[in-house]
C-alpha cells in the first residue's frame, strides 16, 4: 500500500461535515484550495504625465504603440464639430456666463421647510391669519351659489375616481388625486351660466416661474413648475382694506432662532436674476387666480406633510403675486397701491388645504413695515375614509363600498375660491 502525503493524511484523519451521498467533505487550508491573498491590487496608474519643472517628459506617442519605461501621452479633447448629448461636458461653474459670487436660496417643487409655515411666513414676510377671509366665507353660505344636486354629484365624483375609474381594487393615489380635483374644478365650471364671467378664465399646467427678491441681505428665488394655475383676464380685488394693511406695521414674524431661515432652500451660485411669469407678453389671461398643488406620491416617505405642503403653497403664491407685481409696477420696492390677490388649493385626494394672499408690498428686506397677509383654512377633510372592497363579517356587510363621513362643507370651499371674482 502507498503511503500519503502530508495533505492526503490531513484530509483523511480530519474529516469534515457530510456530503451529499453521506460522504464527508475533507478539510483543506485555505491555500491548499488556490485562495489568493486578500490584498487589494493596485490602482491602476493615472491618464496623465506629473509634469516637473525644467523636465521634459518622454512618451510614447510617437511611437503609436505602448511601450514600457515610456510616460503615458495626454491628448487634446476631440473635437467631432458637433454637441454630442451623451459626452457632452458643461463648462466649470467659476467659468459659466451665470455665475455669481453671491450666492441664491432657491425653493423649487420638492423642497421640504423644516419649520413649515413659520418660515415660510418668515421668508415672505407675511402675517398669517387663521381662516378664509369673510368675502370668500359669504359666498359659501349663500345657496344661490350652490350647485344643484350638488352633495350628490361631489359623491359621484369621489366613486368615480376611487371605484369606477380604474380596473384595480384598490387604485393608488396618483391615479385618484388628479382626477378627483379634475373633476371639482369641471364642476365649478358648471356654474357659467349663472356667472357668465367664469369664461374669462383659463387653466394652465406646468408653466415655468421665477421670482427673486431679498430678506436681510440674503437673495431668495422661488423657481420651477408650481402644478395647475387658474388664469383670467380679471384681476381679484384686494380684501384686506388700506386701514388693515396699516396696521400690518405692528406686526412682529416670528423668529426660529438658531436654525437658520434658509435651511433646506438649495444654495446656488449659477442662476438668473429675474422676475418671470411663465407666460409671453400679449397672454390673453395674464392675472393668475388660483393655484392647485397635487400631493399624489404613493409611498408615505416621498410625501409631504400638511404643514410642509402649506409651507410650498405659500412660497408659490407669493412668487407669483411678486411676478405678477414686477411686472406691473415695475422693479421698485415699495407699497403697493393695488395689491395682488393670489389664491391656492392644495389635496391629496382627501384633505384640502385652502389658501388665499394678499401681496401689500414689494420691500421685503426689511422686518419693519407693512406686511403681507395670508389667510389659511387647513386640514379640511372632503371625506374620512373610501371603502374600495366591502367589510364583511360573519357574511354580513359591515362597511359598504364608497365614501365614509363625507364633509360637504369642504366642497363649498372648494366652490366659493372658484367663484371669487365672478360672483
Amino acid at each position: 500500500m502507498a503511503l500519503a502525503s502530508g495533505p492526503a493524511k490531513r484530509a483523511l484523519v480530519d474529516c469534515g461535515r457530510l456530503g451529499p451521498g453521506g460522504c464527508r467533505i475533507p478539510r483543506r487550508g485555505a491555500y491548499e484550495w488556490g485562495v489568493r491573498s486578500t490584498r487589494k491590487p493596485e490602482p491602476p496608474p493615472l491618464d496623465r504625465v506629473y509634469e516637473i519643472p525644467g523636465l521634459e517628459p518622454i512618451t510614447y506617442a510617437g511611437k503609436m504603440h505602448f511601450m514600457p519605461g515610456l510616460a503615458r501621452p495626454v491628448f487634446p479633447p476631440w473635437d467631432r464639430g458637433w454637441k454630442h448629448p451623451r459626452f457632452h461636458r458643461s463648462l466649470p461653474i467659476h467659468e459659466q456666463p451665470l455665475y455669481k459670487e453671491q450666492p441664491c436660496y432657491i425653493f423649487h417643487q420638492r423642497i421640504r421647510l423644516l419649520e413649515g409655515v413659520k418660515q415660510a411666513l418668515w421668508l415672505t414676510k407675511t402675517k398669517l391669519i387663521e381662516g378664509l377671509p369673510q368675502k370668500v366665507l359669504s359666498l359659501v353660505d349663500d345657496p344661490q351659489n350652490h350647485v344643484e344636486n350638488q352633495d350628490e354629484r361631489v359623491l359621484n365624483i369621489i366613486s368615480h375616481a376611487r371605484l369606477w375609474h380604474s380596473t384595480e381594487d384598490i387604485p393608488k393615489r396618483e391615479v385618484y388625486c388628479p382626477l378627483i380635483v379634475e373633476s371639482l374644478i369641471q364642476l365649478c365650471k358648471s356654474q357659467i351660466l349663472k356667472h357668465p364671467s367664469l369664461t374669462r378664465r383659463i387653466c394652465a399646467k406646468n408653466y415655468s416661474l421665477s421670482a427673486t427678491w431679498s430678506r436681510e441681505s440674503v437673495l431668495l428665488q422661488v423657481r420651477g413648475t408650481s402644478g395647475t394655475r387658474l388664469s383670467a383676464k380679471d384681476p381679484l380685488t384686494p380684501i384686506a382694506s388700506r386701514e388693515e394693511v396699516e396696521a400690518t406695521r405692528n406686526h412682529v414674524l416670528e423668529t426660529f432662532y438658531p436654525i437658520s431661515p434658509t435651511i433646506d432652500l438649495q444654495e446656488c451660485n449659477v442662476y438668473d436674476v429675474k422676475d418671470d411669469t411663465g407666460f409671453q407678453e400679449g397672454y390673453p389671461y395674464p392675472y393668475p387666480h388660483t393655484l392647485y398643488f397635487l400631493e399624489k406620491a404613493n409611498l408615505q416617505p416621498h410625501r409631504f406633510r400638511p404643514e410642509q405642503l402649506r409651507a410650498k403653497m405659500i412660497l408659490f403664491a407669493f412668487g407669483n403675486a411678486l411676478a405678477q407685481a414686477r411686472r406691473l409696477y415695475g422693479n421698485h420696492n415699495k407699497v403697493l397701491e393695488q395689491p395682488v390677490v393670489v389664491q391656492s388649493v392644495g389635496t391629496d385626494g382627501r384633505i384640502f388645504q385652502f389658501l388665499v394672499l394678499q401681496l401689500n408690498t414689494t420691500d421685503l428686506a426689511s422686518n419693519e413695515g407693512v406686511k403681507n397677509l395670508v389667510w389659511v383654512d387647513s386640514d379640511q377633510l372632503l371625506y374620512q375614509h373610501f371603502w374600495c372592497l366591502p367589510v364583511i363579517k360573519k357574511k354580513v356587510v359591515v362597511e359598504p363600498v364608497g365614501p365614509v363621513d363625507f364633509q360637504p362643507e369642504t366642497f363649498r370651499k372648494f366652490l366659493a375660491l372658484y367663484l371669487h371674482g365672478a360672483a
